[in-house]
């Protein structure tokens, strides 16, 4: 019986050895947790944050016109050739004006028919008026008197009266017949302006001073002009000192830009060189075109926004280019930026200096319980993230991951601007904190308030996926 106690003491010992023995292991870490998750860490900072919107298009000039004819006609003369330097009224171009000076020649054989009703009219009338004032007018006031002193009988004094009141509606007539005559002769001297206008439409001149940038035409060639609306387009004149870069900016990013952001341009025919610019106008309206590849099913909407290019475009010989003489085509001088060239632009909309700020990739988003909102998304994680925008009426926070110890702590946080590597924190967060920024995979959908995390070297960290 004492040998059975004995053995149930000893059971009973063990059994409490092992549960103290269980209890102080998990609380240490030895068994019974999560192996600790392996993390990058970096201290919150302040610095200076610039936020940017970057766009892509193609340098114009600000100011170029298209000349279209306004007569029809073939081209009998051309006087420049695409690159020519032009002054204003200059002749680029002559349309065939035999047609219209044969119009212009019957027009003023009408103005001068017209001239000469309007000059008969004018005799006939001054007819009409001698002989009511020297003729018939005296002699019915005759025998008016006459009548009077019984001398005259009645029927002659109402034949004179007749007389004289027929000439006077005569007298009328004539004077409306010179008021007609002379709308006819303006009516044709109208005419006669419209087709020398017409014949001088024949000569195409420049309407400012710039450059040839397209001829569209060649000599002997017909062209259909109307005024009403476009005709054939034949020469394209513009002024490449002012040039522009007209960029597609998206809908989510244009609400952002405002007349004045200044600008730092990239041109493709200039690598590693940065240009600067302004932003001059932003459209008011979209420009909406189908994505690649969609068939049109889907449609991505721009708006168009020009930046001008400080400075003048005219430039000497580059470096490059000082063994080469400079274009006589384009005039004496050459130009750095010709139309059509493509160009990247950096748009500066906002700044703020010694702002508290983290690398993009420690902001997550997360629902309200801490949760990752979307554990299959990929990409870079920012306060902006699309997750918060489709997301409803859930709740949604913007956290990082504050180590603390060998532990994490989860914290809400306030975002404000951010450029291509940080983002701004306006709450949450203190100067000299340590977050985690990487792995992404850890911070988008591992991590939870409270893990046990091992610090470890970036480059150490990802040193296993090269």
């Amino acid at each position: 019986m004492l040998r059975k106690n004995r053995k149930l003491l000893w059971i009973l010992a063990a059994v409490v050895l092992l549960t103290t023995l269980a209890a102080v292991g998990k609380r240490m870490g030895w068994w019974g947790q999560t192996p600790p998750l392996e993390v990058a860490v970096e201290k919150v900072t302040t610095r200076d944050l610039i936020e940017t919107v970057l766009a892509s298009g193609k340098i114009q000039p600000v100011t170029e016109v298209k000349i279209s004819s306004e007569v029809s006609g073939e081209i009998v003369a051309l006087t420049i050739k695409e690159g020519d330097a032009v002054r204003k009224g200059q002749l680029l171009a002559r349309i065939n004006p035999e047609m219209m000076a044969a119009a212009l020649d019957r027009n003023e054989a009408a103005v001068n028919n017209a001239k000469s009703g309007l000059a008969s009219a004018r005799v006939r009338l001054r007819q009409l008026e001698n002989l009511v004032k020297i003729n018939l007018e005296p002699a019915y006031r005759r025998t008016a008197r006459l009548f009077e002193d019984k001398v005259a009988t009645q029927a002659e004094l109402e034949v004179a009266r007749s007389q004289y009141e027929s000439a006077l509606q005569d007298v009328e007539s004539a004077k409306e017949a010179v008021e007609g005559a002379v709308y006819l002769v303006q009516s044709a001297r109208a005419s006669q302006k419209e087709m020398k206008e017409q014949l001088a439409r024949t000569n195409i001149l420049s309407p400012m001073d710039g450059i040839v940038t397209k001829l569209s035409v060649e000599l002997g060639e017909r062209v259909v002009g109307t005024i009403q609306m476009a005709g054939t387009e034949m020469i394209r004149i513009a002024d490449l000192t002012r040039m522009e870069v007209r960029v597609d900016v998206s809908e989510s990013d244009v609400v952002r830009l405002k007349n004045g952001d200044s600008v730092k341009v990239e041109v493709d025919a200039y690598p590693g060189q940065k240009f600067s610019g302004l932003v001059r106008e932003i459209a008011n309206s979209s420009n909406a075109s189908a994505l690649p590849g969609t068939g049109g099913a889907d449609q991505v909407t721009n708006f168009l926004v020009k930046i001008s290019l400080l400075g003048d475009n005219r430039s000497p010989a580059e470096p490059m280019d000082q063994a080469r003489p400079a274009s006589t085509s384009m005039g004496a001088q050459r130009f750095l930026f010709r139309p059509g060239m493509s160009a990247s632009a950096e748009i500066t909309t906002r700044r703020v200096q010694a702002a508290v700020s983290v690398p993009i990739n420690a902001v997550a988003v997360r629902d309200g319980e801490g949760q990752a909102t979307d554990p299959e998304s990929e990409g870079t994680s920012t306060g902006k993230n699309e997750d918060q925008q489709n997301t409803g009426n859930e709740e949604i926070d913007e956290v990082v991951f504050v180590r603390s110890g060998n532990k994490v702590l989860l914290r809400k946080v306030t975002t404000g601007i951010q450029d291509d590597k940080h983002i701004q924190i306006l709450r949450g967060l203190r100067s000299g904190e340590e977050v985690v920024t990487a792995p992404y995979s850890a911070v988008s959908r591992d991590l939870r308030d409270g893990r046990v995390v091992k610090v470890v070297d970036r480059d150490q960290l990802f040193s296993g996926e090269e």
